[in-house]
């Protein structure tokens, strides 16, 4: 019985250990998750080929969307058409994020260009970018795509 107790404890505590190091540690200090990017007004959220008219689009909603669609985050683009979330790094793993996780813009693109449709979203996997100096681990659009709902 003891040594069947002992086992378990051993099992809990290497189970431990492997959470905490795919949750990013860093000299004992959890690091930060960043997803960043630039949203653009257009058909597939880039800046296409000519970068000078391209307009960015302002006060978008975008989701971070994992899973069957759950919503776990979400940020507004601000007047130059960034948009930062910030996950904690206990609850996001950064294997599950690249793989189980898309970023969804849920404003109508004709919100930002009446040209444009005004149904479908623009969806992106996730992409690792690299670390801050202090640390933050980066993760950016691949490729924003357009898709009829």
């Amino acid at each position: 019985m003891v040594m069947k107790s002992l086992l378990f404890v051993l099992v809990l505590i290497v189970g431990f250990a492997a959470l905490l190091a795919e949750a990013q540690l860093l000299g004992g200090i959890l690091a930060l998750t960043q997803i960043r990017g630039t949203l653009f007004c257009s058909v597939n959220g880039s800046i296409g080929s000519n970068s000078t008219t391209t307009p960015v689009f302002p006060n978008a909603l975008v989701q971070l969307q994992c899973g069957t669609g759950n919503v776990v985050a979400s940020a507004t683009t601000n007047t130059a058409g960034v948009f930062s979330i910030l996950l904690d790094p206990l609850r996001f793993v950064l294997s599950s994020l690249l793989t189980n996780c898309n970023l969804v813009v849920k404003t109508p693109l004709a919100t930002c260009n009446s040209s444009l449709p005004t149904n479908g979203i623009l969806i992106s996997a996730l992409q690792f970018f690299g670390r801050t100096v202090d640390g933050i681990i980066n993760i950016i659009p691949v490729e924003f795509i357009f898709l009829l709902n």
